[in-house]
């Protein structure tokens, strides 16, 4: 039992520890490149661009109506997205990104908050010269997904909110006690070795660690009409047996005026594919894929 906490926990730093046309603009520093992937990722571009004291990363991938993917917490773009993005690349242009200390991009001496991630990622896109996009985030990255629905209406399209929380009775009991404890040591193998593949300077992983640890011990409660103040059409999107408890997801689809609630079987992520999750190519993840693209099309 204190195993399985412990790892739900060390998950969330994938809650804590969880982009679409070429950079042209002054503040963009672009690779002008392209990465083979393994087998089912295609070829993509990927940039750099100066984005409030970062040089944040970022990754584009096929072409459609802009569809930004936000990690959660302690991951990489490919550790959270990697094995969905071939799919969800079919219909949309993909704009990916890696948040402060993440992956890729680079540190500041500053904390990491979800408010100060979502005007990263809408800065990243003004850079880019993109009016307006839908959001994908996971996680942490569903946190601050919803940041940019409060706080940058008019650049969202459409939200996908998935396993995220806006109060801490949210998760699951004992999760931010547990929190308290929470050390490296414990961190997934996949998310440690994703990071290291980009960066091997484990200093820089423990900073991530800590940026994300932090975050979480300091959230406090976000009021209700925060999430009222959503606009747009959200899709809120759960395990059954993540670390969100279903009522609270269900408490946020019945908060933000215009959402849809689906909760599907699985863990934090394993629904989606996230590297973590023991589910990679079930049904599940084709189910989800597939409400995902409906959403997206929808009027």
């Amino acid at each position: 039992m204190m195993k399985n906490l412990s790892q739900s926990i060390m998950l969330t730093l994938g809650v804590a520890v969880a982009l679409l046309a070429s950079c042209s603009t002054n503040n963009n520093e672009s690779m002008e490149s392209k990465t083979e992937l393994p087998e089912k990722v295609t070829s993509f571009e990927s940039g750099y661009s100066d984005v409030n004291g970062l040089k944040m990363y970022y990754e584009i991938h096929g072409e459609g109506d802009p569809l930004v993917l936000i990690h959660g917490g302690g991951s990489t773009i490919q550790t959270t997205f990697g094995n969905i993005i071939p799919e969800l690349a079919k219909n949309n242009k993909l704009i990916a990104v890696e948040l402060q200390a993440h992956g890729h991009t680079s540190d500041r001496d500053s904390p990491e908050t979800f408010e100060q991630d979502a005007d990263d990622v809408v800065t990243l896109l003004q850079n880019m010269g993109i009016v307006k996009a839908s959001f994908f985030g996971f996680s942490n990255g569903g946190n601050t997904t919803m940041q940019i629905g409060i706080r940058h209406p008019e650049i969202v399209n459409k939200l996908i909110i998935a396993s995220a929380f806006f109060k801490r009775e949210g998760m699951f009991p004992g999760f931010f006690d547990g929190m308290e404890h929470a050390s490296i040591d414990n961190m997934p193998a996949d998310l440690k070795e994703a990071f290291w593949a980009i960066n091997p300077d484990s200093t820089k992983l423990l900073a991530m660690f800590n940026h994300d640890k932090n975050r979480m011990l300091g959230f406090q409660d976000w009021d209700e009409a925060l999430l009222q103040s959503i606009q747009v059409p959200s899709l809120i999107i759960n395990g059954d047996q993540d670390v969100v408890q279903n009522t609270h997801a269900a408490l946020m689809a019945a908060t933000i005026p215009n959402a849809r609630l689906m909760i599907l079987p699985g863990n934090h992520g394993s629904y989606m594919g996230q590297v973590e999750g023991p589910y990679q190519g079930s049904n599940t993840t084709e189910l989800t894929l597939s409400v995902i693209d409906e959403f997206l099309k929808s009027e």
